[in-house]
């Protein structure tokens, strides 16, 4: 699907809308900074998403621990949206607060950054009690929907299962609650930590018609697009793993000067300072 060289928001919103309702899967890959989202639209995605925890990394700070406040996470994605024709989802965490009339604020916010999509999880941020009560996330997504469909353009909320990631191995509470969310009216379901093609597919099952996202990265990096497009996952997102690629790069380049005092990273598998000045002017 091309997307016009300037796109309104309104434009953006619903092409964004299409991809899920086309046929087959798409990937929607994770800048952290506009520089990384000028690079991902070069090389031909038809979307994009933000990652908090790429962000976050990049400020020097944790992930999921409220160290990123809203005011920085939409200036982020403002900066992301921004720099590209594409449209962009965003990684709202858990709304940046309990109550769901914060979440509902989030969302509009969101919007006035040039989003036209945004997650929220139910994951709350603090070690001792880190997923909310089954009717209090229900209710936090209620308030987002409800928040989306206020816009003047079909804002595309995606709704968030955290269990699997925060040591909460509950397949069954997990599918619950994303049954419910798709109930509550969110447009896309996503359960982060879904590591199997079985379960994949009891979540696709669970949630149909309603498209799911799955990541890879979180120890399912051997599964195939084209395995996850069999089982009828509609989007495949990335998270911080983009970043960390990136950096892990960059990690075992300073390794090498400071452990062998050399500097073959700089050789031929390195992007060259004219091509990537060059892309940068281009776009």
């Amino acid at each position: 699907m091309k997307t016009p060289a300037n796109p309104t928001q309104y434009t953006k919103a619903e092409i964004f809308k299409a991809l899920h309702e086309r046929s087959g899967i798409f990937v929607i890959p994770n800048p952290w900074d506009a520089g990384s989202a000028k690079m991902l639209t070069s090389l031909g995605f038809e979307a994009l998403a933000t990652t908090s925890a790429g962000f976050a990394y990049s400020l020097g700070r944790p992930d999921g621990e409220g160290a990123v406040t809203r005011g920085e996470t939409l200036g982020n994605a403002k900066a992301i949206a921004s720099a590209t024709n594409l449209p962009v989802s965003a990684d709202l965490e858990n709304g940046f607060g309990d109550d769901p009339e914060i979440c509902a604020e989030t969302i509009l916010l969101a919007a006035q950054a040039g989003l036209v999509g945004g997650s929220i999880e139910d994951a709350t941020g603090r070690p001792d009690d880190p997923i909310y009560s089954f009717d209090l996330s229900v209710e936090r997504v209620t308030a987002a929907v409800k928040a989306a469909r206020s816009l003047p353009f079909p804002f595309t909320l995606t709704a968030r299962a955290e269990n699997l990631i925060h040591d909460r191995p509950d397949l069954k509470d997990t599918i619950r609650r994303l049954e419910a969310f798709a109930d509550a009216g969110a447009d896309v379901l996503f359960a982060p930590g879904l590591k199997s093609l079985d379960e994949i597919a009891m979540a696709v099952k669970a949630v149909a018609p309603k498209p799911l996202n799955v990541v890879i990265g979180l120890g399912n990096a051997g599964i195939s697009l084209n395995e996850l497009s069999d089982l009828g996952v509609k989007r495949v997102s990335l998270g911080s793993s983009l970043f960390r690629a990136a950096y892990g790069g960059f990690l075992r380049a300073n390794e090498e000067i400071l452990q062998k005092g050399s500097f073959t990273f700089a050789g031929d598998s390195t992007a060259t300072y004219t091509a990537l000045n060059a892309l940068f002017k281009r776009l």
